[in-house]
């Protein structure tokens, strides 16, 4: 795709529709088009390509992102104030499009952490997990004692501690989706394969009680997990020596893992997006996409997510469906968001979000059709509750909200080693225990936030590089990643803030 000289680029042969590749002046020329600007358009932002009547569909990707609330003239600015939403209306041909696998060479392999469980880690943390708030000043306490004792200096193939501390656990029903959710996701990241130890650390009164997070079977021997609370260990300063002394024993054994070859099979990789932009969907998420298909076909597994950003393209998902009933599950996950959103007095247009429009994006409808984007072709073996252990492999899609943090965290908390994260706004945030790599979508945000971005997908654009070239780029880094190569969130040290997990239901 060699846009280098363009002003514009059309999506889609039906498009009635281009979007700007640079900031274009009133008044200007675009010969791609044949037409005259009547405004000022910034970059990433519509332009209409013929005269458009009120009630009229607007197209990119080939799709209807919405319908003109005003007429529109060839060259004008299509955003916010001539383009809504309309009716919602899909057709979705459950399992009518699925095609083959891409063809692979030789089977790629990584440096990984291989558990007693059969799963591969990436990282080789110890964690401190919280039941409830009320147990997270103390578990940050014991995080940062331990990463100052001596004792962490000698144990080189420890990556560190990481505290994972959340708003809720307690002041909830105890029988409510919102506790079971909470649930999945606690006992998720107990066994996520990136952590080598976990101290689950308690207050004791909670409604989320240790007992039931560890259950008749346990989460694991007590190398790899320990467990307590502060009201029976006796207060915070004894809470914290013993949880010292868990993680110092736990370390000791971590210590002795070290990284073996494994085949990328074992890799599963969270696809996530998160300030978007109008280059999104024709940069970094398609290239991520077809670096999905790579991994898809080499036997891993990708998980798409954030399902109120699939929203208006869940029927491009549905027919790639590897069964009907797949399809039909991610359709029950649609009307359950209709659902919530109408209970909680929004809607599901209430995205895009601000900086999304000022980068170009209008509706739903089509943030939705450029976020589908990072799932590539692959058929979808599986639609998942947020935080359920994935446990199908191949491209599957797990239900969360847009809200990134959050979604990431159910992604990790079913079993993701590896995020994928496309930003055209700029981000920076990171997700311990599981490394994120961060696609900038376009080359002027990737230049000014190189420390952020470890790949710049906007040369897709700026300088012709191809899907396929940026695919394989990125697949790469997936392998590199994987084996240890620390990515620019790490090297920053984030991750110790974003463990966000979905809240529901009443506080009580």
């Amino acid at each position: 795709m060699n846009k280098t000289d363009h002003k514009v680029i059309r999506l889609h042969e039906l498009d009635n529709v281009v979007v700007a590749l640079r900031d274009l002046a009133n008044g200007e020329a675009i010969p791609e088009s044949s037409i005259k600007l009547n405004n000022i358009v910034k970059r990433g932002h519509k332009i209409a390509t013929g005269n458009i009547h009120e009630g009229e569909n607007i197209i990119r990707y080939g799709q209807i992102i919405g319908v003109a609330s005003s007429s529109i003239k060839a060259g004008d600015h299509v955003h916010c104030h001539n383009l809504v939403m309309g009716e919602h209306n899909q057709d979705y041909q459950f399992s009518s499009d699925i095609r083959p696998l891409p063809v692979t060479g030789e089977q790629r392999q990584f440096m990984g952490y291989h558990r007693a469980d059969g799963r591969v880690g990436t990282r080789n943390y110890l964690g401190i997990l919280t039941s409830v708030n009320c147990s997270g000043s103390v578990a940050r306490f014991i995080g940062e004692a331990g990463e100052q004792a001596p004792w962490l200096k000698d144990m080189k193939n420890v990556d560190g501690i990481v505290p994972i501390v959340h708003a809720s656990g307690c002041g909830m029903s105890g029988n409510h989706e919102g506790y079971d959710t909470l649930f999945r996701t606690l006992t998720g990241y107990a066994q996520h394969p990136n952590f080598a130890g976990i101290l689950l650390v308690g207050l004791g009164c909670e409604v989320m009680q240790i007992p039931d997070l560890i259950g008749p079977g346990g989460l694991g021997d007590e190398n790899a997990f320990r467990y307590m609370t502060i009201q029976q260990t006796g207060g915070t300063r004894k809470a914290i020596k013993a949880g010292l002394q868990h993680l110092q024993e736990m370390a000791e054994i971590a210590n002795r893992a070290v990284r073996a070859p494994a085949s990328v099979a074992h890799l599963t990789v969270g696809l996530q997006c998160g300030g978007s932009d109008g280059y999104s969907g024709i940069t970094a998420n398609p290239a991520l996409g077809q670096a999905s298909d790579l991994l898809v076909a080499q036997g891993g597994t990708t998980v798409l997510s954030e399902t109120s950003e699939i929203y208006g393209a869940e029927h491009l998902l549905t027919r790639r469906a590897a069964t009907p009933q797949v399809g039909r599950k991610l359709i029950e996950r649609i009307r359950w968001w209709e659902d919530y959103t109408a209970r909680n007095d929004g809607e599901m247009n209430n995205n895009p979000s601000p900086g999304n429009k000022r980068g170009g994006l209008t509706t739903i409808l089509e943030k939705s059709l450029g976020a589908v984007a990072k799932g590539g072709a692959s058929p979808l073996n599986e639609v998942y509750r947020f935080a359920e252990p994935i446990t199908r492999k191949g491209f599957v899609f797990m239900d969360s909200p847009g809200y990134d943090p959050c979604s990431v965290t159910g992604q990790i908390a079913s079993g993701a080693n590896l995020i994928a994260f496309t930003t055209g706004r700029g981000s920076v945030s990171g997700f311990k225990p599981t490394p994120c790599i961060k696609l900038a979508t376009n080359t002027d945000m990737y230049k000014r936030m190189s420390e952020d971005m470890d790949i710049n997908c906007g040369d897709i654009i700026s300088s012709g590089v191809s899907l396929d070239e940026k695919a394989g780029e990125i697949f790469e880094l997936f392998i590199r990643v994987a084996s240890g190569e620390q990515t620019k969130s790490e090297v920053l040290g984030f991750g110790g803030a974003e463990f966000v997990p979905w809240q529901m239901g009443a506080v009580m």
